[in-house]
This record gives C-alpha cells, structure tokens and sequence, in this order.
C-alpha cells in the first residue's frame, strides 16, 4: 500500500516535469531539423530494423560468428514489444501533441524501447562501439520529445524496458545455439 501511496505522490513531479521538458523541446522546434528528426525516428521502426539486423547478421556470419547476435537482438525487441504494447494498453496516457488512442497511447515510448534494446545487445556484440549505439538510442529517444509524441518520462520508461529486456536476453540466452556433439559419423549413426 506505501509503495502504491508513494507512486501516486510521485505523479505530480513527473507530469510537471514532463510538461516544463515537453515545452522546452518544442522551443527548440526548426523547420531546418523537422527533417533529420523524422529520419532519426524511423531507425527504430520495423522495416529499419529489419534491415539492419539482415546487415548484422551478414557482418556476423562473414566473421563465422553464425546468428547470434541477431538471436538475441530479435528476442530483445519481441520481449520489448510486448511489455511495451501491454502497458499502452494499461495505461492509455494521452500524447502531448493530443492524440488518445489506446492501441498507440504515450506511455512508454516504443521506439525509444526498441533503440536502447538493440543498443544493448549491439553494444554487447561490439563493445567498442557502444557509445555510438546509445548515441544513437539517445537521438532517436530525444526525435520522439522532439516531435511532440511523447513526454520525457515516455522515453525513460521505455529506455529502461529496452535495456532490462536486453539485459535478459544477453544474460540468459547463449549467443550461439548447442551444436550437436560430433558428426553423425563420430557419433557411429
């Protein structure tokens, strides 16, 4: 029951801060970014994504590294997806630029879920690259304030969905299936 009082005590803060930060984001507003903004945004929609795994795996399988990466890229996003898509549902919070739509509702940010999900798990394949990952994470989680579809706490709630879910995968999910032991052959069958 606290921990109920307590969320609900919190609310106040976050909406203030969601609207004082929404406000600030759209001052920012240009004609010259709208553009670049909606390019950042659609890395972490389907088609995009698709792509860029169909590219990871080609760099993977060059390497002799198989469909690991990718394994648990998919099993990341899917995971995330469906957190996400449960509490759009639950929560149906209405975006800042107005639109109520439960199916879509602000809360938590998909794309900002899917881009820090993949983040995790690409930053986990190529450590040395993990600032340019969750640059790009950040970017595409700052084009959804930007563009007025969701509130800060939008996109840090779906950050951390993302990452906790990739979190999971990598931790539990071997990054390459069990080979079988042996050859048929060896193995006298």
């Amino acid at each position: 029951m606290r921990t109920l009082l307590l969320a609900l005590a919190l609310l106040g803060p976050i909406e203030r801060l969601d609207w004082t930060t929404a406000r600030a984001v759209q001052s920012w507003r240009s004609a010259a970014l709208e553009a670049p903004m909606r390019n950042v945004t659609s890395v972490a929609r389907a088609p995009l994504v698709v792509a860029g795994l169909a590219a990871v795996l080609a760099v993977d399988l060059a390497a002799g590294a198989g469909w690991g990466t990718v394994r648990l890229a998919v099993v990341a996003v899917a995971g995330t997806n469906l957190i996400v898509e449960g509490l759009k549902r639950a929560v149906n919070r209405t975006r800042p630029d107005g639109e109520r739509k439960r199916s879509n509702s602000s809360f938590p940010s998909g794309h900002s879920a899917t881009a820090f999900a993949l983040a995790w798990v690409l930053a986990a394949r190529w450590r040395r690259a993990s600032v340019v990952f969750f640059g790009l994470a950040a970017l595409v989680a700052f084009s959804r304030m930007y563009l007025h579809r969701h509130f800060l706490s939008d996109v840090v709630a779906g950050a951390v969905i993302g990452m906790a879910t990739a979190w999971v995968a990598v931790r539990w999910l071997p990054a390459a299936p069990p080979r079988a032991r042996g050859t048929a052959e060896q193995r006298g069958t």
